[in-house]
């Protein structure tokens, strides 16, 4: 069964939103004032009352949402939550008309999202998984990233609501590429965090103030913009020396491997296992493409060649 075209004229197009809780409240709190209304659904009671006192509709389950919204929004919990909510007796799909665009917030598999796409497109309803980024801050300054799983047309009628939320709107690529876009940044998320402890205790150790480590850890990260500095090339791989990225990456490895090595002797001279950086020594010039810096210099000269050419130049 082909898609069918999302409903038509975005301003005019009635939102609804399903699950108003850490994330979800302040994101629907940005849909206040959207021309075509906005209708609110959550298991609680009392996170309905905000949003009805400020001029939205509320309905009681997904179904209901779904009998009076084209662009519906959920964020709950998890996979089980989604699939009830959509799928479920009381659930979206068992309302929703053709063109109806159900858009998943939660971070949930990528493999839940394309099976859940596939039984929308089955009754003419589009389903984007549209995981996001940037916490409960980004959500209530409406700075969010927004990662778009789903067909042009699916995105197209979504970009403009999402825009009132999201500062930053992007197509990721057919239904499951958003959450694989998610898990892949969140897994840089996680691994910096355990690399945080990780310095944390090193720091510690040294006998430093740690608040003031994480003072200075913001502050020069908020100037290079952290990990996502590098993340400017378009494939992971090796560089070619001809390429202008080669010098600047080698310049980022050699910079690297010497404070990775210093930072690991001072964790051993504090008797401290530094088991991230030892594996952060190994990979950093593979993983940045462009070898290991013992791959750039020449070899070592024998004892035999190094006594000749002693004599030779004597």
């Amino acid at each position: 069964m082909t898609e069918s075209a999302p409903k038509a004229s975005a301003s005019k197009t009635r939102l609804g939103y399903i699950g108003l809780g850490n994330m979800g409240a302040p994101m629907a709190q940005r849909l206040l004032d959207w021309p075509g209304g906005l209708v609110v659904c959550d298991a609680r009671a009392e996170a309905l009352e905000p949003f009805t006192t400020a001029g939205a509709s509320a309905a009681s389950t997904p179904a209901d949402v779904a009998a009076q919204a084209s662009i519906i929004s959920v964020t709950v919990l998890d996979d089980a939550q989604v699939r009830e909510v959509v799928c479920g007796p009381h659930g979206i799909l068992s309302t929703a008309q053709p063109g109806t665009v159900v858009a998943i917030h939660s971070t949930i598999s990528d493999t839940t999202a394309v099976e859940l796409a596939d039984i929308c497109q089955q009754r003419g309803v589009l389903l984007v998984d549209a995981p996001i980024s940037g916490g409960a801050g980004g959500a209530a300054q409406g700075r969010l990233a927004v990662m778009i799983g789903g067909s042009d047309e699916a995105f197209e009628a979504v970009r403009e609501p999402f825009g009132s939320w999201a500062e930053l709107v992007v197509h990721a690529g057919d239904v499951g590429a958003g959450t694989r876009m998610k898990l892949a940044r969140n897994l840089l998320h996680f691994v910096s965090f355990t690399a945080t402890t990780e310095a944390a205790r090193l720091a510690e150790a040294a006998g430093l103030d740690l608040r003031t480590l994480g003072k200075v850890v913001r502050h020069t990260d908020a100037i290079t913009g952290g990990a996502g500095a590098i993340m400017l090339r378009d494939t992971t791989a090796p560089v070619s020396e001809d390429d202008p990225w080669f010098s600047i990456l080698r310049h980022v490895r050699n910079l690297g491997e010497k404070d990775l090595a210093l930072a690991i002797d001072l964790g051993d001279r504090l008797n401290l296992d530094l088991p991230l950086a030892h594996l952060a020594l190994a990979g950093l010039g593979a993983g940045l493409g462009v070898g290991n810096d013992s791959e750039d210099r020449p070899a070592e000269p024998s004892k035999a060649s190094s006594a000749s050419t002693t004599r030779e130049h004597a």
